[in-house]
């Protein structure tokens, strides 16, 4: 449905956002922790607390577009290139922009890899359990074939200053992958039960090595920022 034609009792409130009821998406533990305020709790609030006006924000894993919502909508941000690999999420997505007014985000159909080129991207009848991995005795829907970006060569073009990255485990893979030193700031999920302790560490090494320090102050659990520039208090 429109958003133009959907009355205020098809959308969800929350943090001040208007979610569109879409059925195959808003269900069960999304759409009750959208009432309560807690989905993405913990991203969100890192988002808030180091996200600057007019900053450029790179997102890997848009989901349902909450993150390049928030952003746009309460940190002022110039612009969020926004990558997910689901094609199915991003008429959502365009939604929930659009009942937002939201103008300022780009959403990338794209993974970020070593080159470029394609990947198999399997659609499950859960549309948020889809992923790049068969998995068995797994409903698939579709099978989609899904362009990898490289991803060197993207953070050059967008040129960004914010990175915000939750790709399920991929960060392991991506992020050493990146030239990180324009970043002012990072906002990273890890997935320490699929990258392991060596994982973490990887992805810690690759900000040290860019110049950047791990944000106590501003992560949360597995949420974890890196800042160049933070002062002892």
């Amino acid at each position: 449905m429109e958003v133009a034609n959907m009355k205020k009792s098809d959308f969800i409130r929350s943090r001040g956002m208007r979610f569109p009821k879409d059925g195959r998406i808003i269900q069960g533990r999304i759409r009750g922790s959208l009432r309560q305020e807690t989905y993405e709790r913990k991203e969100a609030d890192a988002a808030l607390r180091n996200v600057r006006a007019g900053d450029v924000v790179m997102e890997l894993g848009a989901g349902i577009g909450f993150m390049s919502t928030l952003l746009a909508t309460q940190c002022k941000v110039a612009h969020v290139h926004a990558f997910e690999a689901n094609p199915y999420l991003l008429p959502y997505i365009r939604n929930l922009h659009a009942a937002n007014s939201v103008g300022n985000v780009t959403v990338h159909n794209a993974i970020l890899g070593q080159g470029s080129g394609s990947v198999d991207f399997f659609v499950r009848q859960n549309l948020l359990s889809s992923s790049m991995s068969p998995i068995e005795d797994s409903t698939v829907l579709a099978t989609e074939l899904v362009e990898v970006r490289d991803a060197r060569a993207a953070m050059a073009e967008i040129a960004p200053n914010v990175l915000i990255c939750d790709i399920e485990g991929a960060e392991v893979d991506v992020i050493p992958m990146f030239d990180l030193s324009p970043l002012r700031v990072a906002i990273i999920e890890l997935h320490p039960q699929w990258i392991g302790p060596k994982g973490v560490n990887t992805v810690f090494q690759a900000f040290m090595d860019a110049g950047m320090a791990y944000h106590a102050r501003g992560s949360l659990g597995k949420v974890v920022v890196f800042r160049r520039d933070w002062h002892v208090t």
